[in-house]
């Protein structure tokens, strides 16, 4: 079939919106028509080359949407069913999918990388020409094909804007605090970022029973934006912030600290906020040749837990549906993350707008009809 998608053809290029073939979904694959597409910092890491991947592609790994056709084996899913979609598939199989860490899958990981979709090869063509997926996903287009693992049932009564940023955004932060951390009531919270995982680890740590959540970021209004979501202290880079992180508890440090930024250095001052026994979870991803260090000496003695946290280590068949059950009741106001919406052919204005700071979170509505 024919789809439009925004190929990217190289990297910091404007999306090129083109017609492209898109073959049917084969066995344990997909065929999803696109509602709504988050725009994420991953996204714009790869199209400016900090996370390499190979080109040309269509990116977007947050995404929702309605099944249209399932291949050969897909049961759990069928034509009309609305489904949001997880950029990391398991197999059910290998030793991490065993253990009940799916993220870590080992069949999956090869592919995401090579984009392709599980067998190794693409679904997306431009003439003779093919053209990689991204994450699975490939959500800027109004169809994808996916595998079938990716395709998560939701109900009917959830926004696609909300189960779009449940795929990615949200489940990483929320993750990392519950799943990674298990922050638990009267905890102190130490969060860098406040953009939309950020906002989305604060969101999970006041669900927690956090008894303080202290939030930095550089920007003033994102520093605000904050405060409506649970924060109880913000702070810019500037200012003290080990100093008043532990004035604030007392004298001894956080209990847990999300590291939402990833950027190079600041992993040490997380380490220095933390309480002794308290852990450090890193979610953003530094670029690939970024390394950093701790003292060794107070890493032994202050037997503090230093974890990374890959989309926010869940299980996201269990995980997805849960957050938009605590959605549906109230307890997780995904939608008030959404602070601008764009048509699909504003793509490149909504990563302008991210790249600005202008928006906690970017969504664009690829069919209208469905979004409403």
């Amino acid at each position: 079939m024919e789809i439009t998608a925004a190929v990217l053809g190289e990297l910091n290029a404007p999306h090129d919106f083109r017609r492209i073939t898109l073959d049917p979904p084969k066995q344990g694959e997909v065929l999803v028509k696109i509602a709504a597409t988050g725009v994420c910092a991953s996204d714009a890491h790869t199209r400016s080359g900090h996370t390499p991947s190979p080109l040309p592609t269509v990116l977007g790994h947050e995404g929702a949407g309605v099944v249209v056709e399932t291949g050969a084996g897909v049961t759990h899913v069928a034509p009309g069913d609305h489904v949001a979609l997880s950029w990391m598939p398991s197999c059910g199989a290998c030793r991490f999918c065993q253990a009940g860490r799916p993220v870590l899958c080992s069949a999956s990981a090869p592919a995401l990388l090579a984009g392709t979709l599980l067998d190794g090869t693409v679904r997306m063509h431009d003439g003779d020409r093919d053209i990689h997926h991204y994450s699975f996903l490939s959500t800027f287009a109004d169809h994808t094909v996916v595998p079938a693992a990716s395709a998560i049932k939701i109900p009917e009564a959830v926004p696609f804007e909300v189960a779009a940023l449940a795929g990615c955004g949200v489940l990483t932060g929320y993750g990392a605090v519950v799943n990674r951390a298990r922050v638990a009531p009267g905890d102190a919270v130490l969060v860098y970022g406040a953009g939309g995982v950020g906002l989305s680890a604060i969101m999970a740590a006041q669900l927690s029973g956090a008894d303080q959540i202290i939030v930095v970021d550089p920007d003033p209004e994102k520093r605000e934006g904050a405060m409506v979501f649970g924060a109880t202290r913000t702070l810019a880079p500037s200012d003290p912030v080990v100093t008043t992180v532990r004035a604030l508890t007392g004298g001894a440090g956080s209990d847990v600290t999300i590291d939402a930024v990833g950027k190079e250095g600041l992993l040490e001052q997380a380490f220095d906020a933390t309480a002794p026994g308290g852990t450090v979870v890193c979610v953003g991803v530094p670029s690939a040749d970024a390394y950093a260090s701790v003292p060794g000496a107070r890493f032994v003695r202050e037997e503090k837990y230093l974890t990374g946290s890959l989309y926010g280590s869940s299980r996201p068949t269990q995980d997805i549906p849960k957050l938009l059950s605590l959605f549906q009741s109230g307890r997780l106001p995904i939608d008030k993350l959404v602070s601008q919406t764009y048509r699909f052919e504003e793509l490149d204005t909504a990563f302008a707008d991210m790249a600005g700071g202008r928006n906690r979170r970017g969504v664009v509505v690829v069919d209208d009809r469905l979004a409403r």
